[in-house]
């Protein structure tokens, strides 16, 4: 209780920010990290928010010392730090992912996102995927779950950094019903950095 109040708080300072009034949850978890376990290597969480992932993630073996949580929430980067010690909590623009290094240089297998890309700017999107695969190995796989009837990433944008989405499953066991992408590379297409991206966004 004292969870879902904190996020309705945080919700009511910065709605767009935040973009929904309870946590995900658990059937949403186990749903977005279903195909991930200890198997995967290193998982970089963007917007954990109160940690509802998170915990699915560590249930499914993934260790906290293979954790980067990168929340742009003070309120949340505090409790997350607090909640998982061993788990390396950033307080940033998931947009600037770049800019950082993760796991001493060692490549991410899976990236797992709470983030509102729906109430996100294309172009802040794009340097968010763009990020995110840079710090991926080749095979590796972005999970984005979403309220609406379609994969929150535009399929113009999708193509232009050679990538691809799959539904893979939904829900109506959340706050509101909600369904999970996958995103990958496109086969032979490695994703890349444009010139000028990661400038001010």
């Amino acid at each position: 209780m004292a969870e879902t109040l904190g996020f309705f708080q945080a919700w009511l300072r910065s709605p767009l920010r935040v973009a929904a009034i309870a946590p995900s949850g658990r059937a949403l978890a186990r749903l977005i990290t279903r195909d991930i376990s200890a198997d995967t290597g290193p998982v970089i969480e963007l917007g954990p928010g109160t940690g509802v992932f998170t915990r699915a993630l560590i249930a499914r073996g993934v260790r906290p010392a293979d954790l980067a949580l990168i929340e742009f929430g003070s309120e949340f980067a505090i409790a997350l730090q607090a909640r998982y010690p061993a788990a390396r909590t950033l307080w940033m623009d998931a947009a600037r992912l770049d800019t950082v290094e993760l796991f001493g240089g060692a490549p991410a297998g899976a990236v797992v996102s709470g983030l509102p890309l729906l109430s996100i700017p294309p172009r802040k999107v794009r340097a968010i995927l763009m990020g995110a695969f840079g710090k991926m190995r080749p095979d590796g796989a972005f999970y984005q779950f979403t309220y609406g009837p379609r994969c929150p990433v535009p399929s113009p944008l999708l193509a232009s950094l050679g990538l691809e989405a799959e539904r893979i499953g939904g829900t109506l066991a959340n706050l509101p019903p909600a369904a999970v992408y996958r995103i990958r590379r496109t086969a032979g297409h490695e994703a890349h950095r444009e010139p000028g991206s990661g400038g001010d966004l």
